[in-house]
């Protein structure tokens, strides 16, 4: 097994626990080493879906429908945290609890709002901009396996703690509920239209295809800009906006987001259901303008990076540290995303001042 082939792989592996726990502020330095028991629900399930989507030829719908399907099986059957009044004693149900359905509404809202944003499609966005083979399958079959069983160990040693905790476990109702929501989302995702050819998994890196993916203009990528862009009722009028402008709104967004959590239920569960839907509606009408590239893609997930960095200031980790370890564990993660997004924004401008200048090339 070729180390650069699955570095993406591993890379994400670890990036998804560092973004939805520690970047979060759930933990501080402290517990660095807990990225290691944390890799396999968060990175097993980020890669998995990942190489799923991109092996099917489909793209960013796709992913966004499966990692809130992750997060509707971790909070609906590992942790239960959307049925469990006592989860970690954090009264998450006592604000907009709707007693026929079992649940609170914020809660619900919020808590896979951040797994299908934060923790998957962030960190995916993140390292599919960094590589070149962003469309690609970066594993073959049996690393695709090695993948899918951490992931299920990961599920299972989630459960576990989670049940050690006061053995909480929700109605048969609300598990077959569950269930039944998340087999509809995957089999929803992968009945999306195909956007590009289905892949064995083979790495085109150095092909045709890898070549046809890195010519100026071509976006192979299965995105929602390379889906609706092809199609016959793609919006062609304008450009796409400056990246900087993708930055700004994604960083407003982030912001109604999270001051909607901490407003009454009613009113919090309004402007969080606005908040992601004002999101979506901007990065679906923008990525079908001519111009949507990398920059663009970089500056949302970024968006959603340095949302968590900066509102990481304002949490309290789940295990008790001195204010200094939380301040000072606040500022390394954030710092460290802040320097995540300046190479990779370096790399991702090269790339595109590159494939612009074989462009002219080519027309002169």
């Amino acid at each position: 097994m070729s180390m650069r082939r699955v570095a993406p792989a591993i890379a994400l592996f670890f990036l998804s626990p560092l973004v939805a726990e520690f970047l979060l502020g759930d933990f501080t330095l402290a517990q660095l080493s807990f990225v290691l028991a944390l890799a396999p629900a968060y990175g097993g399930a980020a890669v998995v879906i990942r190489e799923l989507t991109r092996r099917a030829g489909r793209g960013w719908p796709t992913i966004i429908l499966l990692a809130l399907a992750y997060g509707v099986i971790e909070e609906g059957l590992e942790t239960q945290s959307l049925f469990n009044p006592h989860y970690l004693n954090a009264h998450l149900l006592d604000h907009g609890f709707v007693p026929a359905l079992g649940i609170a509404v914020p809660w619900t809202l919020f808590v896979l709002a951040l797994h299908t944003v934060w923790s998957v499609s962030t960190p995916i966005a993140l390292v599919e901009e960094w590589t070149t083979r962003r469309a690609t399958p970066w594993l073959r079959l049996p690393g695709l396996i090695f993948f899918a069983v951490l992931a299920v160990v990961g599920a299972v040693f989630t459960f576990a703690i989670s049940y050690a905790d006061g053995h909480f476990m929700a109605g048969p109702a609300q598990l077959a509920i569950t269930g039944v929501v998340a087999v509809g989302l995957i089999v929803t995702a992968f009945r999306l239209p195909r956007t590009t050819a289905p892949s064995p998994g083979v790495d085109v890196s150095g092909s045709a295809a890898g070549a046809t993916a890195a010519s100026p203009g071509v976006d192979v990528s299965g995105s929602v800009a390379g889906a609706t862009a092809r199609s016959a009722g793609a919006d062609v009028s304008g450009a796409a906006p400056r990246p900087w402008v993708v930055l700004v709104a994604m960083l407003g967004a982030g912001f109604v987001f999270f001051v909607g959590d901490a407003l009454p239920a009613v009113a919090g569960a309004v402007l969080l259901a606005v908040a992601l839907a004002g999101a979506a509606f901007l990065v679906v009408r923008w990525s079908r303008k001519p111009g949507w590239d990398g920059r663009h893609r970089l500056a949302t997930a970024g968006g959603a990076l340095l949302t968590y960095a900066w509102h990481s200031f304002l949490m309290q980790p789940v295990i008790k540290a001195s204010p200094a370890m939380i301040v000072v564990s606040h500022a390394v993660f954030a710092l460290a995303a802040v320097l995540l997004l300046v190479f990779e924004a370096r790399r991702v401008l090269a790339r595109h001042v590159s494939r612009a200048t074989a462009g002219f090339a080519a027309v002169g």
